[in-house]
């Protein structure tokens, strides 16, 4: 099989076991790491037998795959932040519709977020990968950014200020928890391959859970400048109980998601998917 996901703490602790030979009895894997936006292009193009998506991008990936049960980013307090220099903080949230924002791609949950809080899509969008996103808005580039990941935890070091928290608006307005990303599989893939994968993916987090200093150096390997507290701090709040098992709730939550997408116009199609 070939995996990708981001070199993220949460995606690198999940799968550490699996992919560096750790599990007895796992299938063979190859590894990509990507951006989460790189991701989502590269599942458009079906490049990989399993991969890491924005659910922002599942409905136009619905065609081709479905959603594992396992593996995935979704919970609480986790949301995507927008975020400006204190100057730039606007009376009301809505005045943002109409300024620059850095965004980490098209079809990224924040983005479809952004979208719904906002009642429709920002005049000004810049794109541009997750991590530059908060040295744009401190230099001045965009009046706001769209931040994800690390940044969550990094941003007011920057002199930043929290605009919104999307993921709290999300809980506001649905009572349900935010879904951030999951991982797909082909719809092609027989059932015994499918199940296969969705509890190697459960024997590795179970894994990392109970021997974190065999899995711990792999995922410092891939945090690039991270300090240790944001690396554990971004683990605490991407890998709870949802990423063993999106369970009903999750999967409520999804659903939820798309069809407010599908209804504010902030998505074209329906997402007919299944949770395998």
């Amino acid at each position: 099989m070939n995996l990708a996901y981001s070199p993220c703490p949460n995606d690198t602790y999940v799968f550490a076991a699996w992919t560096n030979g750790l599990l007895k009895g796992a299938p063979n894997v190859t590894v990509h790491l990507g951006d989460i936006d790189e991701l989502n292009h590269a599942a458009a193009r079906g490049e990989f037998d399993l991969i890491k998506t924005s659910y922002g991008a599942i409905p136009y990936l619905s065609d081709k795959y479905n959603v594992l049960r396992s593996g995935g980013a979704l919970g609480r307090a986790c949301g995507p932040l927008l975020v400006a220099r204190p100057e730039n903080s606007p009376e009301h949230f809505a005045e943002f519709k109409s300024k620059r924002i850095a965004i980490p791609g098209e079809r990224t949950t924040a983005f479809a977020l952004l979208q719904l809080a906002l009642g429709g899509r920002p005049r000004g969008v810049v794109q541009m990968r997750f991590d530059r996103i908060v040295d744009a808005v401190r230099n001045g580039d965009v009046d706001g950014g769209l931040i994800i990941h690390e940044s969550r935890f990094t941003y007011r070091q920057a002199g930043l200020i929290a605009i919104t928290d999307l993921g709290e608006w999300w809980e506001n307005m649905t009572l349900l928890p935010i879904p951030l990303g999951a991982i797909l599989v082909p719809k092609s893939l027989d059932d015994a391959t499918v199940r296969n994968a969705r509890e190697t993916i459960r024997r590795s987090l179970a894994f990392a859970r109970s021997h974190e200093d065999l899995v711990m150096p792999y995922v410092r390997e891939h945090a690039f400048e991270m300090s240790d507290e944001v690396m554990r701090q971004h683990i605490s709040l991407y890998v709870n109980e949802f990423t063993d098992d999106l369970g009903e709730l999750g999967i409520e939550a999804a659903h939820a998601f798309f069809a407010r997408a599908r209804e504010a116009g902030v998505s074209d199609r329906d997402a007919e998917v299944a949770f395998v």
